[in-house]
């Protein structure tokens, strides 16, 4: 199976150096990575171009006007210009295990999608990982993060938890996620009606489970550091359409990725 690995940033481009090094060692690489940009400068595109001399995989820069935050436009963009079955989503600034395409390939399966594990890097360790341009694998007894049992890949235990699947809306994260494309497009992917932060990866998760996709919650494997920054709030307006989405058991939003092909 044949995987595309999707990159969302904006406007950050310290931390995707970062996380396009995690690209480079993983022990199985993905088949081609696409950087969803939402409107970052030249900068972003500077670190893509040199990232791209250094692995032998194709890279496609997908970048969008900055016009706010249209998260859900950049990664329908995104994943229409992908070119295999399996999508595997990141943010640009989780940096990733070295067995995370490994680990979420090995669970793939058709009628569920993956939520991988996150541990929290905090504010000066996240600092000292951009001053020093470098990364290692923060040890379990880190003072500097939250959620450490994310730190511990124990892939004999994921084999087990695979069999519990849920169609909960708690720990949604776009960011560490993983579905077959045609499932994504089945629900017309991510609705571009969302053009505040927040709720948009909850609201098209749940379209999925209306079509009875469930949720694999992949503990002790599909590990990524997320380096630290401030969290917004979700707008009241998209608590709104998430919660219309809910009611009417909606599987397809009007405004979403088919207008890409």
């Amino acid at each position: 199976m044949k995987c595309s690995l999707v990159i969302c940033t904006y406007n950050w481009p310290e931390a995707l150096a970062m996380v396009l090094l995690s690209v480079n060692k993983q022990s199985v690489l993905p088949d081609e990575v696409i950087i969803a940009d939402d409107g970052s400068g030249s900068s972003t595109s500077k670190v893509i171009n040199e990232f791209s001399k250094s692995i032998k995989i194709p890279i496609i820069h997908s970048w969008q006007k900055d016009n706010g935050c249209r998260i859900p436009h950049s990664r329908n963009r995104a994943i229409a210009r992908s070119s295999f079955e399996y999508i595997i989503m990141i943010d640009g600034d989780t940096i990733m295990h070295r067995d995370f395409i490994k680990d979420h390939k090995r669970f793939a399966k058709k009628g569920s999608y993956i939520q991988g594990s996150r541990v929290l890097l905090q504010s000066d360790f996240t600092k000292q990982i951009l001053n020093d341009n470098k990364f290692q694998k923060p040890s379990f007894f880190l003072k500097d993060s939250k959620n450490k049992i994310n730190m511990l890949r124990l892939p004999f235990l994921s084999s087990i938890l695979k069999f519990f699947k849920s169609q909960s809306l708690s720990r949604i994260r776009g960011c560490n996620f993983s579905i077959f494309k045609d499932e994504i497009i089945k629900v017309n992917g991510f609705n571009e009606n969302f053009i505040l932060w927040g709720r948009e990866d909850s609201e098209f998760v749940q379209r999925l489970y209306n079509i009875g996709v469930k949720k694999q919650l992949l503990k002790f494997s599909g590990i990524q550091y997320h380096l630290y920054h401030n969290q917004g709030n979700a707008s009241a307006g998209n608590d709104v359409m998430l919660k219309d989405t809910i009611d009417n058991n909606s599987t397809w939003c009007e405004n979403g990725i088919d207008r890409y092909f």
